[in-house]
């Protein structure tokens, strides 16, 4: 069997691939929303680590470099894995959420106004 690719996996696939393992552990009783939470940040910061105090330049040199990569990728892989099992404890539909978030957005951002700026939406 094929190693698991974005193009050949499903959201609903990896969501249950983590809840198998939560549940494999009886970890269920300590994956609160709060708690979920908290740790999506506490990885999401590990992950900021790796590029702190880089110019942008030097941030997309580190994700290059073929050794820092896969501790790059082993973050990021933490801070899906919690954003998914946070999306299976609250019930979140991780697809929906996201198409719907992307409609605001495109509401928020018309690409008249938007396109090629960084401006918060108040501001353009």
């Amino acid at each position: 069997m094929a190693a698991p690719t974005d193009s050949t996996t499903t959201v609903a696939e990896l969501k249950t691939r983590v809840l198998a393992f939560v549940r494999e552990r009886d970890w269920e009783q300590f994956h609160s929303p709060k708690n979920l939470s908290m740790a999506l940040a506490a990885e999401a910061g590990e992950l900021m680590e790796h590029f702190l105090w880089a110019t942008p330049e030097q941030s997309k040199a580190i994700a290059a470099d073929a050794v820092k990569r896969q501790k790059i990728a082993d973050e990021l892989a933490d801070v899906i894995v919690y954003a998914l099992e946070f999306a299976n404890a609250t019930g979140l539909d991780v697809a929906a959420s996201i198409e719907a978030k992307m409609r605001a957005n495109a509401e928020k951002y018309p690409v008249e106004k938007a396109k090629g700026r960084s401006d918060k939406y108040t501001e353009l």
